[in-house]
């Protein structure tokens, strides 16, 4: 058994729909588990949609918009006489729905973003099913469980693990195809699993069915040294170890997400990624290896936060000021992505996401001077050789350096 994933590019229209169904047809020869995200930008959209509803502007004209994008996808896939109509419809009046449920912010989030995997999902196994293709549509939060902390559900692996079992006697029979990024909550509600959270979802059906493996589907060649749109010049690795492409993910390269490694290593099932333009390519496979000398890897990580905590008391930063920073990040679920202190003040480097970091500032400021800049990039430069290292470190708008005999970070205003 495989798990196939399929990102919002490889279904952005109805045409890279027909290539994904052209990719799972030619691998339909063994049992398939193909989970996948919304189509194109539509996570995206979703978002913009619920923020306008929240500010009480036109949210309606946004969500038309994205239904017929939708629709316009579905009419060229579809005959005319397909009776996939009716039930979009009614996905969207569901989408309608939850946009105006009341609840926390993070809890509405899940319920709305939630929906564009689900519809996407259901689009793509009756496009499978119409080319003659034995597809089960499932919903994955019937099988997968998490707690309660929206945006970053925590999945339950237990109890995850026992749901999955359910799948083996469908897998025999036919290709199951499910929602990435979406689990639910003990209580019903739908909870997602943190941004770009699907190539997560692959790697949790896969370690508990024990797949033989997982391919993610990219629009790329494969993992490569760095973004080629940055870096021309980048290459494709054709192997990486476990542990390599874990850093990778730690640091910020998002062709995998970062929680995707751990379960597939522990069960030491592979994981490919390829591409979906030209599936013949090898692509790059992450397993129990080793590999000599691998070339620079480099990491842009936008949209980042820098935080300066200064001491008021005329003392210096001690262990006691520093549990409370590192508390009030705890409890937000917070991650830094980089860190460095003085003999009088703390800065670290966050994702800028405003409402966790006005919270933050709140928290902090009774004890501490806190400052604050947006707008910026992390650089990680990992397996640096002379000349990157020196290339990065020299670069204009430096907030922050750090080496280590590995990898270099640089903080800065592009």
């Amino acid at each position: 058994m495989k798990v196939f994933k399929f990102g919002g590019a490889s279904l952005r229209n109805a045409a890279a729909i027909r290539n994904t169904a052209a990719i799972v047809k030619s691998n339909a020869d063994v049992p398939l588990v193909v989970v996948v995200s919304a189509m194109g930008k539509t996570t995206n959209a979703l978002e913009s949609i619920l923020n306008t509803f929240v500010k009480g502007g036109d949210y309606q004209t946004d969500l038309d918009l994205l239904k017929n994008y939708h629709f316009q996808v579905c009419d060229e896939l579809f005959a005319t006489d397909h009776k996939i109509a009716p039930q979009l419809n009614s996905l969207f009046d569901e989408l309608s729905k939850k946009v105006k449920h009341p609840g926390d912010d993070d809890l509405v989030y899940d319920q709305v973003v939630s929906m564009g995997e689900v519809i996407s999902s259901f689009i793509v196994e009756k496009y499978l099913s119409s080319i003659g293709l034995n597809a089960t549509w499932l919903d994955s939060r019937k099988y997968i469980l998490t707690d309660s902390t929206f945006r970053e559900g925590k999945v339950q692996w237990k109890e995850t693990f026992d749901n999955m079992a359910a799948l083996r006697p469908i897998l025999q029979k036919n290709m199951v195809v499910t929602q990435g990024f979406i689990g639910a909550t003990r209580e019903g509600l739908t909870s997602t699993l943190g941004r770009e959270g699907s190539d997560f979802t692959a790697a949790i059906y896969a370690s508990c069915l024990q797949a033989e493996s997982v391919t993610i589907w990219k629009d790329v060649p494969g993992v490569m040294s760095a973004d080629p749109k940055r870096l021309p010049n980048s290459v494709v690795f054709p192997e990486l170890p476990y542990k390599e492409a874990a850093e990778m993910t730690y640091y910020g390269a998002s062709v995998i997400h970062p929680k995707t490694i751990q379960p597939l290593a522990l069960k030491e099932i592979p994981l490919l990624v390829k591409s979906f333009e030209n599936p013949s390519l090898p692509g790059t496979k992450i397993h129990e290896c080793h590999v000599d000398q691998l070339p620079p890897l480099i990491v842009f990580k936008e949209n980042q936060c820098l935080i300066s905590c200064k001491v008021t008391d005329y003392t210096f930063v001690s262990e006691q000021q520093l549990s409370i920073i590192f508390q009030a990040i705890s409890e937000l679920d917070i991650k830094i992505n980089v860190m460095q202190n003085s003999a009088i003040s703390f800065s670290f480097c966050i994702d800028f996401r405003e409402s966790k970091v006005m919270a933050l500032i709140d928290k902090l400021q009774h004890k501490f001077e806190v400052y604050y800049n947006t707008g910026l990039t992390l650089i990680t430069v990992k397996n640096y050789n002379e000349e990157t290292f020196n290339a990065y470190r020299r670069k204009s708008g430096v907030l922050i350096e750090q080496s280590s005999r590995s990898t270099l970070q640089v903080l800065l205003k592009l």
